[in-house]
């Protein structure tokens, strides 16, 4: 998002240098990620007056004598005080005002290229001197017009004075360009839609200036509006349209020419490129209010339905309906889809693009402004689902309120000003959103963030930025120190605040957020950095336990993986899962993360896949985290019970033994430690996360002492090994945390140090049970797992081998 310093100068007293503001925006607002300094783009580029054009005959080209003022320009030739340019623009003409770029000027739409345009004197058709040019919208990077030449209004006065234009002054007074640009990195603004505007933007920056904002005074409109072409709405569900506010514009007289405006040249910094003179207006107001507006042809709206009035209907689409956009695109709406409707046929995709068929153009008399907030979960799956990611859908996506759509759609009427007069106006809101009035103390404030603010800086704090606050002394007193220690006592009385919140902020809920909103703007590097008084806290068995896994698996020569907890219905088939009982996010944020994951194994089996392309030989992975399953039900809060479970994938490309024995001799390495004896049991085909297991090399591990269920351990199917791309010596194992907790010997006398294990081959035509207990009585307190098994058909003997733990 990029938002211009000089139209925040406009709505705020700025005390301080533009690096320092950019370093408070940084540190209490949001991450500025560059600067773009634009106050010598426009050097050497004047408003000038075209006195003489003379069409050169069989050419495109008019010769131009042009009153470049009192400038003494170097190297450039003057005729009787005038400066000859060769012009090919069809509205070049005699008495215009115009912009020229001076010999020596780099071209503006040239500035950010790595050789940047220097217009000089050029001979043009072998005989006439050019000296500059005159510069159309595109070359100046004031939008995409190469159309003709920009063309300056003569009754033009200087922003915010009464100076009128004249021949010579500087383009980059009169149009504030002389600017610079902040590019803001706006992930981190997703739950302020406030600040997506220059006004709440600014209203931002007042705040962490310490000054009070002035909130900019709309024009008033009176309710009685004449009706001469009244608006039906009919939203057939206020869930998808919560407000949907429309004027109806008649066009009143003729429109003068199209000049430069300011309007353009903020449009233009911002990165947006003029269009025409209403969806300008649409446009600057949505930059400027974070409210987006679309323009409909008001006679094309009314003819989709054949009436004689607007039906606005805004519904969910239908499977099958299709719709041809503005960009020409012809796409098939899906029902999550909100559309705008003339009638019963629709003419509008909702908070996203507007429809071809009542396209704003120029035969355009009469419109329709729009101003409406939408179901930002339906939008971000339009956003999706058709690859829009325009301005306005980036603003509804992050939940636009309701509160101010009537007033900007109003104000659109009022900025198109001559031309057009208010024919009609509606506007659908039957549940006004209740007031939110928070409570808290000063205590509370002080205490959380280890600060001694005064009741009376609070107020000021949140008043400077909106909040409406009300104050009330407790009784009692807070002597003392706060929780924490900080520069100074705090001795005054503790204060009540009964904080209203402002409508445009929709984050704020607790007392949590209006502690948290004191100390942003206050600044979190004002607090003094102490360390606690209080005691802290004692690490929960579970974290304990993780550590201790962590430490054992790492001994082991496992590396630990952090996946994401949501997962594609993709890997979920590639483990043979049942989508079904998995949860599926709503709102996802990618089509690749749609479902929140059952088990650990299938995110590292994907992961086992990459670095088995690099190649990597052989590797132990590992992660340990929340998984859910719809078949565990909801818990006492009535969200989705999550329990943690313990994943581990072993693979080699050209393994030896058996896999599933190693994968077990890492589990039987954690039971020991632990102090858990367990069983290998024949596995149940209903658990989840054995589905991708092959039920003859697998086992579900049970307790010994209560038959509790702890996980499971196996080699691949080959269908799973298959989509993963993984090679035949694969074996993964899913153990539950929960079990382990209870089930683990607390005074347990076993440490890493004192396990010692290793690995014994025999080669013997002895059976494998005689092997064993001669192995058992040669170690009587060990712990012994076959590995494999080996006799080639040629031969008498095999060969065994076994790991075998020891206690020291």
């Amino acid at each position: 998002m990029r938002i211009s310093l000089n139209w925040i100068k406009r709505l705020v007293r700025i005390s301080v240098p533009d690096t320092e503001l950019v370093r408070r925006i940084g540190a209490r607002l949001v991450e500025v990620e560059d600067v773009i300094d634009e106050t010598h783009k426009y050097d050497r580029i004047y408003i000038v007056r075209v006195e003489t054009a003379e069409k050169i005959p069989d050419t495109h080209l008019t010769k131009c004598l042009i009153n470049v003022g009192d400038n003494e320009i170097p190297g450039v030739e003057y005729t009787d005080g005038l400066v000859q340019v060769m012009c090919g623009a069809p509205n070049v003409r005699e008495g215009m005002l115009a912009v020229w770029i001076a010999p020596g000027a780099i071209v503006p739409a040239s500035v950010h290229e790595d050789a940047p345009f220097i217009i000089g004197k050029r001979k043009m058709l072998g005989k006439y001197d050019s000296f500059g040019m005159l510069a159309g919208a595109d070359e100046l990077d004031l939008g995409e017009d190469h159309s003709g030449i920009v063309e300056i209004d003569p009754d033009l006065t200087v922003p915010n004075g009464s100076m009128p234009v004249r021949p010579g002054d500087k383009l980059a007074d009169f149009f504030d360009l002389n600017d610079k640009i902040l590019d803001i990195e706006n992930k981190s603004l997703t739950h302020r839609p406030d600040t997506f505007g220059v006004i709440g933007f600014a209203r931002e920056v007042a705040g962490i200036l310490g000054e009070r904002f002035e909130e900019p005074s709309p024009r008033s409109f009176s309710d009685d509006v004449s009706e001469e072409c009244p608006l039906h709405i009919d939203v057939k569900d206020s869930d998808i349209c919560p407000r949907y506010s429309a004027v109806v514009l008649k066009k009143h007289g003729e429109f003068g020419k199209k000049y430069l405006t300011l309007t353009d040249t903020l449009l233009a910094k911002s990165g947006m490129h003029p269009i025409s003179r209403v969806v300008d207006a649409t446009n600057y107001l949505m930059l400027e209010t974070g409210q987006p507006l679309h323009a409909f042809d008001y006679d094309k709206f009314i003819a989709v339905a054949g009436t004689e009035q607007p039906e606005i209907v805004v519904r969910l689409a239908r499977a099958g309906e299709k719709l041809l956009l503005l960009d020409d695109r012809e796409i098939e709406l899906t029902p999550d889809d909100i559309v705008i409707c003339s009638g019963d046929t629709p003419v509008a995709l909702a908070g996203a693009m507007g429809g071809k068929s009542t396209e704003i153009d120029d035969t355009t008399k009469n419109i329709i402004i729009e101003s409406a907030t939408f179901s930002l979960y339906h939008l971000r799956k339009t956003q999706m689902a058709h690859g829009i990611f325009s301005e306005a859908i980036t603003r509804f996506t992050k939940g636009q309120p309701s509160y101010q759509t009537r007033d900007v759609a109003l104000r659109c009427a009022d900025m198109l000003g001559e031309g057009y007069r208010v024919a009609g106006v509606s506007d659908y809101y039957p549940t006004h959103p209740e007031e939110i009035v928070v409570t808290v103390t000063t205590h509370d404030v002080n205490s959380l963030l280890g600060t001694a603010l005064t009741s009376e800086q609070m107020v000021n704090l949140l008043e400077n930025v909106g909040f409406r606050v009300q104050t009330e002394e407790t009784a009692s007193e807070i002597t003392g120190k706060a929780s924490v220690k900080s520069t100074s006592e705090i001795a005054e009385k503790n204060t009540i605040l009964r904080v209203k919140v402002p409508a445009w902020r929709t984050d704020i809920h607790i007392k949590e957020d209006i502690t948290e909103e004191i100390g942003r703007l206050n600044g979190y590097d004002n607090i003094t950095p102490v360390l606690p008084l209080h005691p802290t806290a004692e690490p929960s068995s579970e974290f304990e336990l993780k550590r201790e896994i962590r430490t054992l698996l790492s001994k082991f020569g496992a590396n630990e993986l952090l996946t994401y907890s949501f997962v594609s219905g993709r890997l979920l088939a590639n483990a043979a899962q049942d989508p079904a009982n998995s949860y599926q996010i709503v709102n996802s944020i990618s089509p690749d993360l749609q479902y929140v994951r059952q088990s650990i194994i299938p995110s590292l089996l994907d992961k086992a896949y990459m670095n088995e392309k690099l190649p990597v030989e052989k590797m132990a992975i590992y992660e340990m985290n929340k998984v859910y399953q719809k078949s565990w039900g909801l818990n006492e809060e009535n969200v989705p019970a999550e329990r943690t479970h313990l994943g581990l994938v072993i693979a080699e490309r050209k393994g030896t033994g058996t896999a599933y024995y190693k994968a077990k001799k890492y589990t039987d390495g954690l039971f020991q430690y632990l102090n858990i004896p367990v069983k290998y049991i024949p596995l149940q085909n209903d658990l989840p996360e054995a589905s991708m297991l092959e039920g003859r090399r697998a086992a579900e591990i049970v307790s010994s002492a209560t038959g509790e269920h702890i996980g499971v351990i196996g080699e691949l199917k080959n269908s799973v090994k298959h989509s993963y791309k993984l090679g035949d010596y694969t074996a993964a194992a899913e153990l539950d945390l929960a079990p382990l907790l209870t089930l683990r010997t607390n005074n347990s006398e076993i440490k890493l140090g004192q396990i010692k294990s290793s690995d014994e081959t025999i080669e013997t035509t002895a059976t494998y049970a005689e092997v064993l207990a001669e192995l058992q009585s040669k170690y009587p307190t060990a712990t012994i797992t076959p590995l494999s098994i080996y006799q080639p058909t040629d031969s008498s003997t095999k060969k065994i081998t076994f790991h075998i733990e020891t206690r020291k």
